[in-house]
């Protein structure tokens, strides 16, 4: 019967090599059974003074213990990194920086279009587009019918895409800089 958290830390240098054979094969890495063995040797330490019968058994169960714990960290962290790697967009997906700032120019001018609308007519396309409400919802809400509604959305619809036709002839100062850069090779 060896004394508490000494005898077994005597235990556990004298069983080292053999621990470390056993941690290698049981993880197929020398760096994990090593990362095992230092975890042991800290929970030693949290080991009171009560004599132990059978210290060599409890240091190589322990061990054991710790391996599996450190085998189901690493599928769990690896099912968790997988999983969330599924849900990320590759980089084709991702819109490159003249197609973002492109966007937020078109964002911005179709605001302006919707500013310029009658208030009735800019209500019913944000309504509609934005919060996702139904026409006769809009109806109700705006105090007109649902034909009125269609036809204030087919206006404002209307009324966007003449703007955006209107743009298309004429080169946003944006697309022409960037356009020119990429023609002479810059990147910056």
């Amino acid at each position: 019967m060896e004394g508490g958290a000494a005898g077994l830390k005597a235990v556990f240098l004298a069983q080292r090599p053999l621990l470390l054979r056993m941690l290698t094969a049981r993880l197929q890495s020398a760096a994990d059974a090593e990362d095992v063995l230092q975890d042991l040797w800290l929970k030693l330490d949290q080991i009171g003074s009560r004599p132990i019968s059978a210290p060599g058994p409890l240091l190589f169960r322990a061990a054991t213990n710790l391996a599996t714990d450190r085998r189901i960290a690493a599928s769990r962290r690896a099912a968790r990194d997988s999983a969330w790697a599924q849900y990320q967009p590759g980089p084709d997906e991702m819109p490159g920086i003249e197609r973002a700032m492109l966007a937020r120019e078109t964002v911005e001018q179709a605001n302006q279009v919707i500013e310029r609308m009658p208030p009735r007519m800019a209500a019913a396309l944000r309504l509609f587009r934005i919060e996702g409400r139904g026409q006769r919802e809009i109806a109700e809400q705006l105090g007109v019918s649902v034909s009125a509604v269609e036809k204030l959305l087919r206006k404002a619809y209307h009324q966007i895409l003449t703007v955006a036709k209107e743009h298309a002839g004429e080169e946003p100062s944006l697309r022409r800089r960037l356009e020119s850069e990429r023609r002479s090779g810059r990147d910056d």
